[in-house]
């Protein structure tokens, strides 16, 4: 995850984030890894990967698109294109943090330089095993704040070894696969134990949820809404 100098990091950017699940049906765990002692943002816990939104991420060619429903969601209450964004940046943010790749073998034109080692795997990313759970905005007074999408995954869907983390970058220490009934022993950010209580109740249902929650932490108010969304026309 890069930022950019230009950036105004008190302002509230898009970010998205991805809960991949494995193992679901018997003993569900979720890829998580620490953050550094001396990051700004929520130093030393421990998170599922992620980050901000890149411009380019908006740009980049899918091999599977995301699903009507998802997409619906998504822009629920935005601009249309930020959903597109949200779906790179998730997958590229699992790539640069993990090493994982969601995606299927294909070549790119001219790839954004910060997609380029992506690329260079030789793969196309796919959005459609992308399900939206969750929403919540960074409470004031935090030294960021972002507007994160989370993202569930089901780890089958991942077109890489989901034990190799060679190609990862050091912005998560001990990346490792945590089983959901000891997740809670781990220094976790108070939202990152409200998403999972969600992604826990329904760990063995592979469909989309009924509706995402939504914390939304503005400055004038906290307010607890929920997205629903409707499948568009063809």
């Amino acid at each position: 995850m890069t930022e950019e100098a230009t950036i105004d990091k008190t302002a509230i950017r898009d970010a998205a984030t991805v809960i991949v699940l494995r193992d679901r049906n018997h003993e569900p765990s979720v890829l998580m890894g620490q953050r550094g002692a001396s990051a700004a943002f929520m130093p030393n816990k421990f998170v599922f990967p992620g980050g901000a939104v890149d411009p380019e991420d908006a740009h980049v060619p899918f091999a599977d698109p995301l699903s009507p429903l998802c997409e619906s969601r998504l822009t629920d209450g935005v601009a249309k294109d930020r959903a597109l964004a949200l779906a790179g940046a998730a997958i590229r943010e699992l790539w640069e943090e993990t090493g994982q790749i969601l995606g299927r073998p294909g070549t790119w034109d001219a790839p954004p330089h910060n997609w380029q080692d992506f690329a260079a795997r030789g793969h196309v990313p796919s959005a459609a095993p992308l399900q939206f759970v969750f929403r919540a905005i960074t409470p004031p007074g935090r030294p960021r704040r972002f507007d994160a999408r989370f993202f569930l995954l089901d780890a089958d869907d991942l077109a890489s070894d989901p034990d190799d983390f060679s190609a990862a970058s050091d912005e998560l220490a001990h990346l490792q696969w945590i089983a959901l009934d000891k997740v809670r022993g781990f220094d976790l950010p108070f939202i990152t134990e409200v998403v999972l209580a969600e992604v826990a109740a329904r760990a063995t249902d592979p469909h989309p949820p009924a509706s995402v929650p939504f914390f939304r932490n503005d400055d004038e108010e906290s307010l607890f809404l929920r997205l629903y969304g409707r499948p568009m026309p063809d």
